[in-house]
């Protein structure tokens, strides 16, 4: 992954035991995210999943706002970024990923966005916080060629009923890249609670208008145990305590790091998918796993490029501002 701007910032030093221990336990969490997913599918429409895990977990962030020192609403100058990040998060990201998983698998789900690092390190090129490198190039298209095995290793006949799919997820997988370029900064600023619930209620807020088409309460209270466990599961587990570790990471070491954990999702994934939902292990996943895994390692071990002065003076001023108006705090999830 990229450097980006908020990674210039000299770190504190602090011991990494903890981060990388709550970074395994978001590893689990997200490989129960993809079967959660299948689970509820299975009685209730996507839209009417997604809506409910966000009303849910955007009740709950309101509960740790109420609770978190600093600010409850965000700066009105930040509006608008709080609301961008609220449509990628929810009603973009969420329903494209939902929306594929229905058409695919998880096992290729997870394989997806183990591209997220592939997409942040581009951004970061894009933006120029990074030059770029042939080590970072070769793992590039060595994980675009992963992907390439991944969507078409069964042949194209058979890959046709999941091709959809797949590209439905991938879109999600680039929206989540922005998502996070965007929100890293963000996180910087405010802390990773106040700017993960803010974007979260903002999702929540953005899938109102669809509520009376979607919210379906009759068909949801009617569904089994195990659907309404697998909505509370994405709810609480995914949507808060997976969102919260994943910025409390970015906010204590360099993203890079932070990537390095997500490349075991789809190994977790496919082997749980396995033993639970019956999936089988093609050689198409096995080699598309093997080579978009070891394409995002190598991008990752790439030489990191200093970033411009510039940027790193934007995000001292903005960690200087959030410090003096009281918002810098960073609880631990």
């Amino acid at each position: 992954m990229g450097a980006s701007s908020t990674e210039a910032v000299s770190p504190r030093q602090v011991s990494l035991g903890p981060v990388y221990a709550a970074l395994l336990v978001q590893v689990l969490i997200n490989t129960g995210t993809y079967l959660a997913g299948k689970r509820a599918m299975e009685e209730l429409p996507p839209v009417t999943v997604v809506l409910w895990r966000f009303l849910l977990s955007a009740t709950v962030f309101c509960l740790l706002l109420a609770f978190t020192p600093g600010p409850k609403l965000p700066p009105r100058s930040e509006w608008r970024r709080v609301l961008m990040l609220g449509l990628l998060a929810g009603p973009i990201n969420q329903m494209l990923f939902f929306y594929g998983l229905s058409h695919s698998t998880a096992a290729h789900a997870a394989l997806l966005y183990a591209l997220t690092p592939l997409g942040v390190y581009l951004v970061s090129l894009a933006r120029g916080h990074e030059l770029p490198s042939l080590r970072a190039t070769l793992g590039i298209l060595t994980a675009l060629g992963g992907v390439v095995v991944l969507l078409l290793g069964r042949g194209l006949a058979s890959a046709r009923g999941t091709l959809m799919g797949d590209l439905l997820i991938l879109a999600a997988v680039i929206a989540w890249v922005v998502y996070t370029t965007e929100g890293k900064p963000f996180a910087a600023a405010h802390g990773p609670v106040r700017s993960t619930a803010w974007s979260m209620v903002a999702a929540a807020l953005l899938l109102v208008p669809v509520t009376p088409f979607a919210l379906a309460p009759s068909r949801t209270f009617s569904a089994s145990i195990p659907a309404l466990g697998s909505i509370a599961y994405l709810a609480i587990l995914t949507s808060v305590v997976a969102y919260l570790i994943w910025y409390y990471a970015l906010s204590r070491v360099p993203a890079s790091r932070v990537a390095v954990f997500s490349n075991l999702q789809p190994a977790t994934t496919a082997i749980a998918a396995w033993l639970l939902l019956g999936e089988s292990l093609h050689w198409g996943l096995a080699l598309g796993g093997v080579l978009v895994i070891f394409g995002v390692r190598l991008t990752q071990s790439a030489p990191i490029a200093p970033v411009r002065q510039q940027a790193v003076e934007l995000v001292e001023a903005s960690l200087s501002h959030g410090a003096h108006a009281g918002r810098s705090g960073r609880p631990s999830p």
